[in-house]
């Protein structure tokens, strides 16, 4: 049985994480300050340390210093006298850097196909009608047996839609002119924003954030997410498209003595802020039941409120 986790501890207690409990999610909480930060790289190392690979967001830019061995410093000598705690063996955690944007790390990319219209959607902030129009495209292309590739393939889709409404009405039904323009403004917005970049092939592939060192140490990966928190909704949706493959792809495991994964999801309230129902009903479908494919997710946020009670 492998040794608790321990997260923190006083005079009096220590507070542990068991690692075979550690597929149940969990939520960090606190007011800036209050150690949010270094409590998810204890965890991320941790998790590493016992052959458990991780994935971590990096949105301050200070995440990447746990690829790197500390060193003892007089204040920290000081806490461990205090809590008679013997000095830890030091290193740095086997280290991955991914980027959306391809300047930080390697480059993370995604089909349109892969990503589908419900995120699409949330990611572009479409109403109803668009988002109707917006699933009429993708039928469509299933239907013709074509794949989305990236975001020129789903603007000339949506342009053959427009050209060809009257006659597509009877089977997918009504195309206004006005919607597909509304949506065509929304993709050149994205295309200003970068994403691109990150719309195209070749897709990553899930199990690439999923590996071990030599040692047998899990993988840190950790994306630079600096620039990509510039456009929260395709921050928030990206993670959560990385949840779903997890999810489609990972085989049932039930409850292993460690996790398979560990998903570390900062800023989380950027995902629900005014998410539409039919998202939080996927996200909460995902939640719940990744968990039997062994996979663990911690949500980092400001106030535990940010969290609908249904996730």
């Amino acid at each position: 049985m492998l040794e608790p986790i321990a997260l923190g501890r006083n005079s009096q207690t220590e507070v542990v994480l068991q690692p075979k409990l550690a597929n149940r999610h969990g939520c960090i909480t606190g007011a800036t300050g209050t150690g949010k930060t270094v409590t998810l790289q204890l965890m991320a190392q941790a998790f590493s340390n016992i052959g458990t690979p991780v994935f971590l967001a990096d949105v301050k830019g200070d995440l990447s210093g746990i690829s790197q061995a500390a060193a003892l410093s007089p204040g920290l000598q000081k806490r461990l006298d205090k809590l008679g705690l013997p000095e830890p063996e030091w290193g740095g955690c086997p280290t991955v850097f991914w980027d959306v944007f391809g300047e930080k790390g390697h480059p993370v990319r995604a089909t349109i196909s892969d990503m589908g219209p419900l995120l699409l959607a949330r990611v572009m902030n479409l109403n109803d009608t668009q988002t109707g129009i917006l699933n009429i495209c993708f039928k469509l292309a299933d239907d013709e047996g074509l794949l989305l590739l990236d975001l020129k393939d789903l603007r000339s889709m949506l342009q053959f839609v427009a050209d060809n409404a009257r006659d597509l009405r009877p089977t997918y039904g009504n195309i206004s002119p006005a919607s597909v323009g509304a949506i065509q403004r929304s993709l050149l917005e994205l295309e200003v924003q970068g994403a691109d970049q990150f719309f195209g092939e070749p897709m990553l592939d899930i199990f690439d954030l999923m590996r071990t060192n030599a040692q047998g140490k899990g993988m840190v990966n950790i994306l630079a997410a600096d620039k990509l928190m510039q456009s929260p909704r395709l921050y928030g949706v990206f993670l959560l498209w990385l949840l779903a493959e997890l999810f489609d792809n990972l085989p049932e495991v039930g409850d292993p003595e460690q996790p398979k994964f560990v998903f570390f999801f900062d800023e989380a309230h950027l995902l629900f802020d005014n998410a539409p129902k039919a998202l939080l009903e996927r996200i909460e479908m995902v939640v719940r039941l990744i968990r039997s494919k062994g996979v663990g997710v911690y949500f980092i946020t400001q106030n535990p409120l940010d969290i609908p009670e249904t996730v």
